[in-house]
């Protein structure tokens, strides 16, 4: 039985350019690289003490090994306890973001990578 999510694959342009915005501007932390010498080179990223992290794929390198896989970005959101601070931060780093929305469940915004990807931020407090 499944009982967590483990990784995330992202297929990206530009791996250096997704590590600098994954660190620099959302400040997630390196967890691990693995590079083969062959072309096969893959970056973990993660927020500090997740159980879930995003691995960084040369999109390019994995649609000639693996022409049949959906290389699309996922849509993933991600939750966050300080929601205007980090839209704040995120503006002074100039990284694209939506508006704030109020929706049924909390409040939310989304934002672009150096790709043009989107993902999602949602209000939600931590376990207690």
């Amino acid at each position: 039985m499944i009982n967590k999510v483990g990784q995330i694959m992202l297929y990206v342009n530009n791996q250096d350019e997704a590590v600098s915005f994954w660190t620099e501007k959302v400040g997630f932390d390196v967890i691990s690289e693995e590079d083969n010498g062959q072309g096969f080179r893959w970056i973990e990223v993660a927020p500090k003490d997740a159980e879930t992290s995003i691995i960084l794929h040369n999109k390019e390198f994995i649609a000639k090994m693996s022409p049949e896989l959906n290389l699309g970005t996922p849509s993933l959101m991600f939750f966050t306890e300080t929601l205007d601070n980090l839209y704040n931060d995120l503006v002074n780093k100039k990284v694209t973001v939506g508006e704030l929305v109020e929706m049924p469940f909390g409040r939310v915004f989304n934002f672009a990578d150096d790709e043009g990807n989107y993902f999602a931020v949602m209000e939600k407090e931590g376990k207690k």
